[in-house]
């Protein structure tokens, strides 16, 4: 029994492997394989076989070659899980905060209250209060939504749509839906990511100007 590596995600957010598990002295030349498994790893520096990118109205990604990789970095702590029902969640959330967060809808562009605001303090999952992008990674991109350069160390996942079009972000606590991650748009940033993020996904806790 041996296994075979098959792919490994692009995204250093993404922490997974999948391999075959299917003996390799009875695959064919050339065949698929019969049997596949995932296994969750730690983020690398592997560079990716395919970037998604965006149009530039914001609403038709496509799908381009690049040699640049994703930007590494360290691994925080994981974020404590946070685990309700629907019904629960239902309690604690608007309709519109439950129809995005937890049904993976969208806020219609332009309308969010975060798209402009550059205030500065820490972004937040609107549903459990983990902490998720600072202020100072936050910039205009002009998409009609919320955009930063890169979330904390460990506070977001990554993982694609179910088309493989584009690669969701979610709350690493409690996975509510955050937006899309995209690659290689050009933006004048340390990293070329743009994370795109429904405002009402987040709620902003400004710094304390005590201190």
């Amino acid at each position: 029994m041996g296994f075979q590596i098959l792919k490994i995600s692009p995204f250093p957010h993404c922490r997974s492997l999948i391999f075959n598990t299917s003996p390799l002295s009875r695959l064919p030349a050339k065949s698929a394989p019969s049997r596949i498994r995932r296994i969750h790893l730690r983020p690398s520096s592997s560079k990716p076989r395919i970037n998604p990118s965006v149009s530039p109205s914001g609403f038709f990604p496509a799908f381009h070659r690049s040699k640049r990789s994703f930007r590494g970095g360290g691994v925080a702590m994981a974020a404590a899980p946070v685990q309700k029902s629907d019904e629960e969640w239902r309690a604690i959330l608007s309709p519109e905060q439950f129809r995005i967060l937890r049904q993976k809808g969208t806020e219609y562009p332009g309308t969010g209250a975060y798209d402009k605001f550059f205030g500065e303090g820490v972004y937040s999952c609107a549903g459990c209060g983990t902490p998720l992008y600072k202020s100072t990674t936050k910039f205009n991109s002009g998409c009609g939504w919320p955009a930063f350069y890169e979330g904390l160390p460990g506070a977001i996942n990554c993982n694609p749509d179910p088309d493989g079009m584009r690669i969701e972000i979610t709350c690493a606590a409690c996975g509510g839906h955050l937006g899309h991650v995209f690659k290689g748009e050009g933006f004048q940033t340390p990293t070329d990511e743009r994370h795109c993020v429904n405002s009402i996904s987040l709620k902003f806790d400004p710094a304390d100007s005590s201190k």
